[in-house]
C-alpha cells in the first residue's frame, strides 16, 4: 500500500510506502514526516501512485489552483474506489 502525500515545503506530490515514517522530498530535500502529512489517496501499487501524482499536478496546473478542495478530494477518492472495483470485475 502506498500513500500519496504532499511536501509541506515545496508542495510537490510524492508517494511513500505506508510503513515509512519519513521521506526526503525529491525536489526541495525537506524531511517529510509522513504521520503529519495529509494523505490524498491510498493506492495498491507505486505505478498507480505515480500516475495519480501526474494527474493531480496536471489538474492543479490547468485549474490554476494551489490545492484540492474537500469536495475535490472526496471525488478523487470515489473515482479511485470505482476504478479499483472495475479492475476487480475485469479479472
Amino acid at each position: 500500500m502506498y500513500l500519496v502525500i504532499r511536501c509541506g515545503g515545496c508542495r510537490v506530490f510524492t508517494y511513500v510506502d505506508c510503513f515509512q515514517e519519513w521521506k526526503l522530498c525529491p525536489v526541495c530535500g525537506e524531511a517529510i514526516e509522513v504521520g503529519k502529512s495529509p494523505v490524498y489517496l491510498e493506492v495498491e501499487d507505486y505505478h498507480v501512485a505515480d500516475r495519480v501524482i501526474q494527474q493531480l499536478e496536471k489538474y492543479l496546473h490547468t485549474e490554476r489552483k494551489k490545492d484540492l478542495s474537500d469536495e475535490e478530494l472526496s471525488q478523487l477518492r470515489l473515482q479511485y474506489a470505482e476504478w479499483v472495483r472495475e479492475q476487480g470485475q475485469e479479472s
